[in-house]
């Protein structure tokens, strides 16, 4: 199982679109406080259609919580423009978390250079544009480590 971390999320859509992802790959999906929406939004049920009931889902208070839950083994992976190793470039293996930021600021920068080889970016075409959706991100990232798991 492979794990997406949204940590202070702030867009119900993409919270949505995210449980989609995670249910299509058998991932659990955690939810890092504080919530930019409540989990009864329309939107977050709108955008995880009647799936959303379905969804491993985890809540929690802050980050420091979901990583003492985790596995002592499990690694963590966190996803940035601010990095500069590409995604798939890592080499993922059940039980990772893949860890995205919120919308609008992404990961705090001290996190990121904390992760060192496990800070990661989707790489783009430079001056195209500065980031992409989070649930786009999500996709790209969680679609790779499933190839990878596929084929080892």
């Amino acid at each position: 199982m492979l794990h997406i971390v949204l940590v202070a999320p702030e867009i119900p859509h993409n919270a949505g679109a995210a449980g989609r992802l995670a249910l299509a790959t058998a991932s659990r999906l955690h939810l890092v406080k504080p919530l930019g929406f409540s989990l009864d939004d329309k939107h977050v049920r709108r955008t995880g259609l009647d799936y959303w009931k379905d969804v491993d889902l985890h809540v929690w208070e802050n980050f420091e919580e979901l990583k003492a839950a985790a596995d002592p083994s499990a690694r963590f992976w966190y996803l940035s423009t601010k990095t500069t190793r590409a995604h798939w470039d890592a080499d993922f293996k059940d039980g990772d978390y893949l860890v995205f930021g919120c919308e609008t600021r992404g990961l705090p920068e001290a996190v990121v250079q904390a992760a060192g080889d496990h800070g990661l970016r989707i790489p783009m075409v430079e001056g195209g544009t500065r980031s992409l959706n989070l649930s786009t991100a999500i996709a790209i990232t969680l679609y790779e480590a499933v190839r990878q798991r596929s084929c080892s």
